[in-house]
């Protein structure tokens, strides 16, 4: 590649071009030079468009970095930059070569497969915001619009299990349950049987709060902390549950990641 003081770099794909994007990034983050000209150019799908891309290539000394799914667009673009001694580096072409070699199958063929396989992407991302939106809130919308409710005292985990379901595809909100402060009427009636209820130990929700004080540089002996506040607040949400008729879930001692499986298995039966 040229050393002068603006590298030209191309992007080219017959999709979005973002497969070669990322492993631009990744590829470039690894040195020092930050001045790169990148010029992306997506839906190339045409001989004639390639060609004026190896002329404009050539004229700025560029790099040509490209996914062409079609082999005979791929093989005609390569030979143009060997010709004219162009930088190119394909990366869909031998990945492909040596699955179908290995799979003892024919590719589809198909620019942008991978986008509409992955379209449960775009759900995870409104989960997500969903989830952010409806955190910790005492909200009768975010119940009614949820997948799944989870409810419980401060400190068992609601936020972070509630993050891990959204990326799974759930929208997921949580309220708190706070003896002083009245739930949605729509939580008590459960609509769609989504509410799940969290528990956990007082010695262990004890340790967890005092905790959690300190880090906030908080007195650890306030009420917020006290055994009794944590058993009225347990008492109160043990009722409020009862209630509700929802499943109940003991998160002592458990991992995020471990709790949220179970509230997911719950959901999927």
């Amino acid at each position: 590649m040229s050393s002068q003081d603006n590298t030209s770099i191309y992007v080219v794909s017959d999709s979005l071009g973002e497969t070669a994007n990322i492993v631009l990034e990744a590829a470039a983050s690894q040195f020092d030079k930050t001045d790169f000209s990148v010029k992306k150019y997506s839906h190339m799908n045409t001989i004639r468009e390639l060609k004026s891309i190896i002329l404009e290539a050539e004229k700025e000394d560029a790099l040509i970095v490209y996914t062409l799914i079609d082999p005979e667009l791929r093989s005609e673009f390569k030979e143009m930059g060997n010709t004219r001694k162009i930088s190119m580096v394909d990366l869909m072409g031998p990945i492909m070569n040596e699955l179908e070699n290995k799979l003892d199958q024919s590719p589809q063929l198909k620019p942008g497969l991978r986008h509409q396989l992955d379209d449960n992407y775009f759900d995870r991302v409104e989960a997500m915001e969903f989830t952010v939106k409806y955190d910790d809130r005492n909200d009768p919308e975010g119940v009614e619009k949820a997948d799944v409710v989870l409810v419980g005292v401060s400190r068992t985990s609601k936020t972070p299990m509630c993050i891990y379901l959204s990326y799974r595809g759930y929208r997921a909100a949580n309220v708190p349950l706070v003896p002083e402060v009245d739930v949605p009427d729509i939580l008590l009636q459960n609509p769609d049987n989504k509410v799940v209820g969290l528990t956990i130990d007082p010695l262990v929700l004890n340790e967890i709060r005092q905790e959690r004080l300190k880090s906030l540089g908080l007195s650890p002996d306030s009420q917020y902390a006290s055994i009794e506040r944590i058993n009225e607040e347990l008492g109160y949400a043990d009722d409020i549950m009862k209630e509700i008729g929802c499943p109940i879930f003991n998160v002592t001692n458990k991992s995020i990641e471990e709790s949220a499986t179970q509230v997911q298995k719950f959901l999927e039966e």
